[in-house]
């Protein structure tokens, strides 16, 4: 893998790989979400809004592309450089006869329904597929999440099924529907070797 995880751009959109530089701008974001983002999220610690935190969850997405876990990407507007929209997160790369991951995203409140999430998704799930070479990318959701339903759906995921108390967020366990979609170039020869 490579040493530094490149930046991708889309047409409004530049994502921008998770570094401890950013962590100003990424505390900013998740103080304007606050409530936005709770009943999606864990309950926050003590020192979630903090920038020593932001700094530190960075440094620790840098590590996990370096060690090949995972990618973050921050979301920004080519017309606000600076001010993070959104995040996209890979996380749990698994290799061998597997060849996966798990999807992640968050948008800021103001900019639902203009399809930028749609947008930096696409080329999210391409680089996952293309430069990580992955066969599958699976996204979970709560069930009453309908703007994340259809946009996986739109993104062309599948649904597989759904988990019974799956994650323990914003003070409960709650259950998912369990998506994913497949790489239907991927090139399986290195595995039979």
């Amino acid at each position: 893998m490579a040493t530094s995880q490149p930046p991708l751009s889309t047409e409004r959109l530049q994502l921008l790989p998770a570094e401890s530089a950013w962590a100003r701008a990424v505390l900013d974001y998740q103080l304007r979400n606050r409530e936005h983002f709770a009943p999606w999220e864990p309950t926050p610690g003590g020192m979630y809004y903090s920038e020593f935190f932001w700094s530190m969850r960075m440094r620790q997405r840098e590590e996990d592309w370096r060690e090949g876990r995972g990618a973050t990407f921050l979301l920004m507007r080519d017309k606000e450089p600076g001010r993070v929209i959104g995040m996209i997160t890979i996380s749990n790369i698994v290799r061998g006869v597997f060849q996966a991951c798990h999807l992640g995203y968050g948008l800021d409140k103001d900019c639902e329904g203009q399809g930028l999430m749609r947008e930096a998704l696409e080329a999210v799930v391409q680089f996952a597929f293309t430069n990580l070479r992955l066969h599958r990318v699976q996204a979970n959701y709560q069930p009453h999440n309908v703007r994340s339903a259809g946009l996986l759906k739109r993104l062309g995921f599948q649904i597989e099924g759904q988990a019974r108390d799956y994650l323990f967020l914003n003070g409960a366990w709650r259950d998912h529907v369990l998506t994913s979609r497949c790489n239907p170039d991927y090139d399986a020869r290195p595995l039979q070797a």
